[in-house]
């Protein structure tokens, strides 16, 4: 992948991950399941880290 697809590709996962963190606040609230939001943000985390990683490795 190019700096430019790997850059987008950040972008978009930060902004599933500031959603779903704002999912999970609201089911917290309502005392709703949390597991499956904790879950997603937990394989965000690591995309995140994987795509940190390969722009590291562009450098």
């Amino acid at each position: 992948m190019s700096r430019k697809e790997l850059e987008a590709k950040l972008a978009e996962l930060k902004s599933d991950y500031v959603r779903i963190q704002s999912d999970l606040d609201k089911l917290e609230y309502v005392k709703g399941r949390v597991s499956s939001a904790q879950e997603q943000l937990i394989r965000l985390e690591d995309e995140i880290a994987e795509v940190n990683r390969q722009l590291d490795e562009l450098e």
